[in-house]
């Protein structure tokens, strides 16, 4: 296969872009089955007594009791509610499991072992490999059989590897659509990956699965977030299952921030997909999105993919009509448009605004 490699100005640096057929590769995701190798992950570990009740208090999510074989994705936030760290977590067999992005593995390691003062807790690296199943095919067989199990885990469930690692059931986009991400010991990777496609599972690379994740709406840390970032406004927003914050827990940093937006008011910003004019050269992720000549956001990832053509995510001013002209890209030369589909639901009054209303007579 003719392996081409990401860009290495892009956060995939040392990954594999595509293998020569990149809107091919998304095809088959969509019509039987791909592997993707996203081996770059950081991968974490937690073990110790106390790394549940510990972690619950540092991170958005309510992981206290976070059973064995549950999945979910978590946060870690600023002083100001700002997102530092995302990542996905998963609780099996006595250890807890966090996959992050490369570049945040040493940096999230490095917090997390301040963080343990006097709890029973050892944050560690791990040597485990990535590897990501998208496709309607997942459930056929031959792959069951090269997985060892009789049918595919829940969504956001973890099941164990006879062999090491686990496999791990994320929601698939669209509808029917099947994910799976696969954690092995990294020098077993290969392996893995030579009996997977001998299954049927066609290799893919990580342009397929970014192109799949931008159709779904589903933001990345540090491409589709930046500084100023609140989990409200990419959705990270809900209970295990739904989103990376949790409404309903005790205190952690930054919680302030996230009660306040949902009681009192909105987010300044909305993520949303933008379709972009195909007749000229790419933007890039960073670019200002105009409208009218002023700047009203930014873009994150920019992907082609097989069926929507050039699209982006993108970080807009909220409120913004969907029927908005926008231009981005280099002297704002790209013409783009929002998805009117992506636009998030209108948002009835918060309980305490509501409130607030009502002792000033409104």
């Amino acid at each position: 296969m003719n392996a081409v490699p990401a860009p290495d100005s892009g956060p995939d640096a040392g990954a594999i872009w595509h293998y020569g057929d990149p809107l091919g590769e998304q095809r088959t995701a969509e019509t039987g089955g791909v592997l993707v190798d996203r081996s770059h992950r950081a991968v974490l570990t937690l073990t110790g007594k106390d790394r549940q009740t510990w972690l619950h208090n540092i991170s958005s999510q309510h992981v206290s009791g976070l059973p064995d074989g549950a999945s979910t994705e978590n946060l870690s936030l600023d002083g100001q509610g700002r997102v530092e760290d995302h990542w996905i977590q998963t609780e099996l067999g006595g250890t807890t499991y966090l996959d992050t992005e490369p570049w945040r593995g040493d940096p999230l390691l490095s917090y997390l072992r301040k963080m343990v003062f006097w709890s029973e807790v050892t944050p560690a690296a791990a040597d485990l490999a990535v590897l990501s199943l998208l496709g309607p095919r997942l459930a056929d067989p031959a792959v069951l059989d090269v997985l060892g199990l009789d049918a595919l885990p829940d969504e956001f469930a973890a099941v164990p590897l006879a062999s090491g690692g686990f496999v791990r059931r994320l929601p698939g986009f669209p509808a029917g659509q099947l994910e799976l991400d696969v954690l092995v010991p990294r020098d077993e990777s290969a392996d893995w990956q030579q009996r997977l496609a001998q299954a049927g599972l066609r290799p893919a690379g990580v342009w397929a699965y970014e192109a799949h994740r931008v159709a779904a709406l589903r933001p990345r840390l540090g491409v589709d977030t930046d500084e100023r970032t609140i989990p409200h406004e990419v959705g990270w927003i809900g209970g295990p299952g739904a989103g990376a914050v949790h409404l309903d827990k005790g205190c952690y940093r930054g919680q302030e921030t996230v009660a306040r937006v949902h009681n009192l008011g909105k987010p300044p910003r909305m993520l949303v997909l933008l379709h972009l004019d195909g007749s000229v050269d790419r933007p890039a992720t960073g670019d200002a999105v105009l409208a009218g000549g002023r700047s009203v956001g930014r873009l994150g990832t920019v992907v082609d993919h097989v069926d929507l053509g050039p699209i982006a995510l993108a970080l807009l001013k909220r409120g913004l009509p969907a029927d908005t002209e926008l231009a981005t890209g280099d002297q704002a030369s790209v013409a783009a448009a929002i998805d009117a589909d992506s636009l998030p639901p209108v948002e009835g009054v918060g309980a305490g605004r509501l409130a607030v209303d009502r002792l000033r007579g409104r």
